[in-house]
């Protein structure tokens, strides 16, 4: 049920049209929330059919014309209703620990180089945003609205310095595990 959440969020940031708000997913919301182009398009026609949000109308009528959309009433008011119900925490799935896993018991090939992938894969998504912290955040920039943007971009952070670290523990360890284990 998050993704209709997710949408309603950036709408309230900012009215947009389909388009635009597939492209603010792809660089931020879509960090920790992702969804397909199409999903998005589908979602939006949901939430205007269950009157949470409307197309604004055009200044001109145009065929073709893109739709921009806002919240209504009725789209805030789900929206504080759904930020203010707790949630269980999700439980972990995550393929490659199954793979550790199972490898105890089939063997390793191919563990060691994609546990080295994986690395450099949380490695270069931690650049971004520590580049996209540095950019966005600069010191002094402490308004409420900034503060809780930046708590969401420091759970990322956080989370990738954690894969960081983790996979290179991983990798030591591998090392002391002998060959066609």
């Amino acid at each position: 049920m998050s993704l209709p959440h997710a949408i309603l969020t950036a709408l309230l940031e900012k009215p947009s049209s389909g388009l635009e708000l597939t492209r603010r997913f792809d660089r931020s919301i879509g960090y920790f929330w992702s969804a397909t182009h199409q999903q998005i398009y589908r979602e939006l026609g949901k939430l205007e059919t269950d009157g949470l949000i409307r197309a604004l109308p055009a200044e001109q009528p145009a065929r073709g014309q893109k739709k921009n959309y806002e919240v209504l009433p009725a789209g805030r008011a789900e929206l504080a209703r759904w930020t203010a119900a707790s949630q269980d925490p999700k439980p972990q799935r995550d393929a490659l620990l199954l793979r550790l896993r199972a490898a105890a018991v089939v063997g390793t090939a191919g563990i060691e180089a994609d546990l080295r992938r994986h690395l450099d894969l949380h490695q270069q998504q931690l650049a971004e945003y520590e580049e996209i912290e540095r950019r966005d955040f600069p010191p002094g920039r402490d308004s409420p609205e900034d503060r809780l943007r930046h708590l969401v971009l420091r759970a990322g952070i956080d989370l990738e310095t954690f894969w960081t670290s983790w996979l290179t523990h991983a990798l030591d360890e591998f090392a002391e595990v002998p060959p066609g284990r």
